[in-house]
């Protein structure tokens, strides 16, 4: 074996040319795959597309590095189901740019987080964890109860998004400002607005308990709130899903 080798190191051309018949494997196993996109991802017809607030409190997960820690991709080990809920499936995470499957976990895994735990909770937990989990080792996020969520250029992100395949209608760009101070003011109608363009299963109401403009706590616990409800399609037998 080491023979060829050194047979080879002797040889600039046909070495090159193995090292791009090697690699050349790798990409194909990962390539091939893709071609194949359309029968792997399933369809999930209740899909529902992330909120303005969500979406704003998404990109201040992935600011804060939050995805470093915490992955979302439950998988099929037995173990895994058991601590975090039903396997993560494909068609879940057709609307993420970028995809946050994440394979690291310091934290545990937070694909089935929302409505795991109260708003209360959330928020009292990014303010300091160690008030409700004293062995955590999670950095603090106080500011984000304080800190207004930057809403003002959420129209600009949907239509990105819609550029990249997510269907966001021109209602719901046009009024992404306004769905997002909204959907923290349920009975009004602001907040009604909210709910007839994303449905009625959207949460409405103000998640960090302080009443007013939406802060970027407000922002992140309405993300965390809905990971893992955005299609009810990992609770059914994956042969149904796929009819």
């Amino acid at each position: 074996m080491f023979g060829l080798h050194y047979k080879l190191e002797k040889k600039a051309i046909a070495l090159v040319l193995a090292i791009i018949g090697v690699s050349s494997i790798g990409g194909l196993v990962e390539i091939a795959p893709l071609f194949t996109i359309d029968q792997t991802v399933e369809e999930a017809p209740d899909m529902r597309v992330l909120t303005p607030l969500e979406l704003a409190g998404r990109n201040i997960y992935i600011r804060e590095g939050c995805n470093a820690c915490h992955s979302q991709m439950i998988r099929t080990l037995r173990d895994e189901v058991e601590r975090y809920g039903p396997y993560s499936r494909a068609a879940e995470s057709q609307y993420d740019h970028p995809m946050l499957w994440g394979s690291k976990r310091t934290g545990p895994d937070l694909a089935r987080v929302g409505d795991k735990y109260s708003d209360a909770w959330h928020a009292a937990h990014l303010n300091n964890p160690r008030d409700l989990v004293p062995q955590s080792v999670m950095p603090a996020y106080p500011w984000l109860a304080r800190t207004p969520a930057r809403i003002d250029d959420l129209g600009q992100h949907l239509r990105r998004l819609r550029q990249l395949g997510v269907p966001y209608t021109d209602a719901m760009i046009q009024n992404a400002v306004a769905d997002a101070a909204g959907q923290v003011a349920p009975n009004t109608d602001r907040g009604w607005g909210v709910a007839e363009r994303y449905g009625e299963a959207t949460n409405l109401r103000d998640f960090d308990g302080q009443p007013g403009a939406p802060t970027e706590m407000d922002a992140l616990v309405a993300y965390l709130q809905m990971l893992g409800r955005q299609t009810n399609i990992a609770r059914t037998p994956a042969s149904e899903g796929a009819e």
